[in-house]
């Protein structure tokens, strides 16, 4: 299985934080998947870094990609055809950053790990 996390799944499981779930954590383990990261949850990350909202253990440009490595996490560059998936998607979630990771998911047949029951209302696979 195709596993795409969601910003703050990244950040729950990489720092073994008591919100990532138990069938989250034992997906984002098991060698018959494969793990991805967004470029968008990146750009989110960095934002949140940037405002004072999200504290990283060092720049978020050195703290994620020294974490993908850490635990075998493939990046997901953001495509025009991913964006494209956007003009079919209902009006559901009003995060940017959340509907461009639905996006991709369909796009790339992916299933998202996410706690959010707003992405669970699209037409794409969900768990957490």
């Amino acid at each position: 299985m195709k596993l795409l996390l969601d910003t703050c799944a990244f950040l729950w499981i990489i720092r073994g934080k008591p919100q990532a779930s138990a069938v989250a954590c034992a997906l984002f383990r098991s060698p018959a998947n494969e793990v991805f990261l967004s470029s968008v949850s990146a750009w989110e990350i960095a934002i949140k870094y940037r405002l004072g909202k999200l504290t990283l253990g060092d720049t978020p440009s050195r703290y994620i990609p020294l974490e993908r490595e850490k635990h075998k996490i493939k990046s997901l560059p953001l495509s025009e055809a991913d964006t494209m998936v956007l003009e079919r998607l209902p009006p559901l979630h009003h995060d940017p950053f959340d509907r461009m990771l639905i996006c991709q998911a369909i796009s790339h047949q992916m299933t998202i790990l996410t706690p959010d029951p707003l992405i669970a209302q699209y037409p794409v696979m969900t768990s957490w």
